[in-house]
């Protein structure tokens, strides 16, 4: 019987600019680390990595602070169009929806798909879908949302993104942040699987296709998972998920592979961050943008990338 394997986990809640206050640091930092360990527990128990990450992605996308779910951003027609995706390392498929409206956990299509011979669906079939699954109409709008379009749509919405995090502080705010929330799992018997899920950019043009339900921005196989969050266009650019991952396949560790991928990213100045875990158990982020909001259990104790100063950086537990 092959012998058990010390479960490994990491989330994030997106990547931007640096939070502006220590306060909004700890509100983040203890609604992240809350997280880590009710998923960690379920892994503990024995649940296999699908569970475990769409059991993450669900608590991310039901947290109004984060763009994916309730509180994702509204779109330059003020819309709510949401994209998802799973991908099962162990089988190596991707499952997920594009665009999706007026459902609360867009990541529950994905886990559906993953054994529908048409994996991937797009605004009208993921609707479809939803209906056919007689999931309830839900409306992901908050109050903080709807703020900051309506600031936006005054200035002919010149910022090119929203927040990635909202708070009433963040509203008003002129510094344009990236959001996406996911999660990577390792689970007892040595699965991977990783799972993102966003709100989109915000602001954008209605029919924009974000990374996150792409091999670009979420992408797993049996030796390492990876998920990604950032400026989408950028993260396509580099199709970093699926590069990462190919790397570690190829014969390179983890951290090296991050640091490749991160510093070739660097010198054509995009800016995104990643998580990372490889089948051996090494956990691994990286960014290039000034902040990465993502927490981890290394099988011993909780800790997080929320006060990480250097800009562009890699680092592998």
């Amino acid at each position: 019987m092959k012998p058990k394997v010390q479960p490994k986990l990491i989330i994030h809640g997106g990547a931007g600019s640096s939070l502006k206050s220590k306060g909004g640091v700890e509100v983040i930092r203890r609604t992240l680390h809350q997280i880590v360990e009710d998923v960690y527990t379920l892994l503990v128990s024995g649940a296999s990595a699908n569970e475990a990450v769409v059991r993450g992605c669900q608590l991310l996308e039901d947290e109004p602070r984060f763009n994916a779910g309730t509180g994702s951003v509204l779109q330059s027609d003020g819309q709510i169009r949401m994209s998802a995706s799973l991908m099962d390392g162990t089988s190596q498929s991707l499952s997920g929806v594009i665009n999706v409206t007026r459902v609360k956990n867009p990541i529950n299509l994905a886990k559906f798909l993953q054994t529908s011979s048409d994996r991937v669906l797009s605004d009208y079939g993921a609707a479809e879908l939803a209906r056919e699954l007689q999931i309830p109409s839900y409306n992901a709008l908050t109050e903080l949302r709807l703020q900051e379009w309506l600031l936006e749509r005054q200035d002919n919405f010149q910022r090119s993104m929203a927040g990635v995090v909202a708070e009433e502080e963040l509203v008003a705010s002129e510094t344009a942040r990236r959001g996406t929330i996911g999660v990577v799992a390792l689970d007892t018997n040595g699965r991977l699987s990783v799972g993102t899920s966003t709100g989109g950019k915000g602001f954008e043009r209605v029919g924009r296709v974000s990374d996150s339900a792409m091999p670009a921005g979420n992408y797993a196989n049996k030796y390492a998972a990876v998920s990604c969050t950032g400026i989408g266009e950028d993260i396509i650019d580099e199709c970093l998920a699926a590069k990462i991952v190919v790397r570690v396949t190829d014969g390179m560790t983890l951290e090296k592979a991050m640091e490749r991928s991160f510093e070739e990213a660097e010198g054509r100045q995009r800016d995104f961050g990643a998580i990372a875990l490889d089948a051996n158990g090494k956990i691994a982020w990286g960014k290039t943008s000034q902040t990465l909001l993502a927490a981890y259990h290394d099988g011993k104790s909780i800790g997080d990338t929320l006060e990480a100063t250097k800009e562009v950086q890699t680092v592998c537990l």
